[in-house]
């Protein structure tokens, strides 16, 4: 009799399992209940997928450094320093305390092993280091990231200091975050770094120095690659993450978390929530061509835009990406063209209704034609004119 009874419960218990899936599924309501502040952003597109009180101003503490991590990325794509770079660390470098690598002042680091200290270790003297190695000083550096925030429409962070250690007046949203950290991730070799879990600096040195990241779904959760982790007492526990699986690449931020493992456990299911509602249809692959433009009196007179970085549409799971329709929105143009320069957009629709947009930045100078190469240019049209109508002929 025992054991019947127990068959017959053991069946019910599995046919009421079968119910669970739907009652338990993930849903928005569900995302990031423990946090002051989030927001899940695709991160090839900029759509928001999930947010909450995502533009409230609040201490950002070390996840500050994803704009200090920016700008060092821009200056070594300009080739304004290089990753061999010495750095010579100062007393006030060498002064931060909380997260550091122990920096002496004296003491010389590459800018490589500086960037790997910041991005994996969260090293405030590095970050000092490098911020000084820049930008002269540590209060320049910091104009420079209030410049770059405002350059990007930041409009609730403001920036006293390169590291996040608290400071009155220093404050930043997730809304904000996940746009730098957006902006960070064009430079790709940014995740060589924030990717690692674990190395070591000064190895040839006596005293070799073990870094550990900070952000342990480095490690435990398929595809994350960074980027930044953060906490004070005053800010609380607080995450930056990316994670890329295929061509579908997310940025999930959460500030103000009570703990290390609800912050992690919530950025996790901020992650699940995103892949497993949608993906990514490619559009462009990095070094595409997506455009030529005549510009007016430029040398030269046509311009290639390539695709500086892939680019991707969000979708939803099951859309095959069909139906899809682009449209070419150019500026009005004219010589000189500066390099970096915002020249149009590109807008993609599906039904009627945009879905996504891509700005087209010039990657070169177009200088203004001189006299000769004006002359030069009508000459050319001139004598290649009868034969161009003959081939139509």
């Amino acid at each position: 009799m025992y054991r019947r009874t127990g068959i017959a419960l053991l069946a019910f218990c599995l046919a009421f399992t079968l119910f669970l899936p739907k009652t338990f599924a993930k849903t928005e309501q569900d995302l990031a209940s423990s946090a002051v502040s989030a927001v899940l952003m695709d991160a090839d597109t900029g759509t928001i997928l999930f947010e909450k009180n995502s533009h409230q101003k609040l201490p950002p503490a070390s996840i500050t450094k994803v704009m200090t991590l920016l700008l060092v990325m821009e200056a070594l794509d300009e080739g304004k320093i290089s990753l061999k770079d010495k750095v010579r660390i100062s007393e006030n470098a060498a002064s931060m305390g909380g997260s550091q690598i122990f920096l002496e002042p004296g003491e010389t680091m590459s800018v490589q092993d500086l960037l790997k200290a910041v991005a994996v270790a969260s090293a405030n003297d590095a970050s000092v280091a490098l911020a000084e190695f820049l930008g002269g000083t540590e209060q320049h550096f910091v104009q420079m990231m209030n410049d770059k925030a405002k350059k990007l429409g930041l409009k609730n962070t403001h920036f006293q200091n390169t590291n996040g250690l608290p400071a009155e007046d220093h404050y930043s949203s997730a809304y904000d975050i996940a746009v730098m950290s957006r902006e960070l991730l064009k430079h790709p070799e940014i995740t060589r770094y924030t990717g690692i879990y674990q190395d070591y600096l000064r190895q040839q040195s006596k005293k070799p120095f073990w870094l550990v990241n900070t952000n342990k779904l480095v490690r435990y959760y398929q595809g994350v690659d960074g980027i930044k982790t953060g906490y004070t007492s005053e800010a609380g526990f607080c995450l930056s993450a990316t994670a890329k699986r295929g061509n579908f690449r997310v940025i999930a931020v959460v500030m103000g978390e009570p703990d290390v493992k609800k912050r992690n456990q919530e950025v996790s299911g901020m992650l699940d929530y995103a892949f497993n509602q949608y993906t990514s249809h490619l559009v462009y692959k990095k070094g595409d061509l997506i455009a030529e433009k005549e510009i007016d009196k430029g040398d030269p007179e046509t311009i290639k835009i390539r695709a500086s970085h892939s680019f991707s549409i969000l979708v939803k799971k099951g859309d095959d990406g069909k139906g899809i329709t682009k449209s070419v929105i150019w500026k009005e143009l004219k010589a000189p063209i500066h390099k970096g320069e915002i020249l149009g957009k590109i807008e993609f629709s599906k039904n009627g209704r945009k879905i996504a947009e891509m700005e087209i930045i010039s990657a070169k100078e177009v200088k203004e034609a001189n006299l000769w190469s004006s002359v030069k240019r009508v000459v050319n049209r001139v004598l290649f004119l009868p034969r161009e109508t003959e081939e139509k002929e």
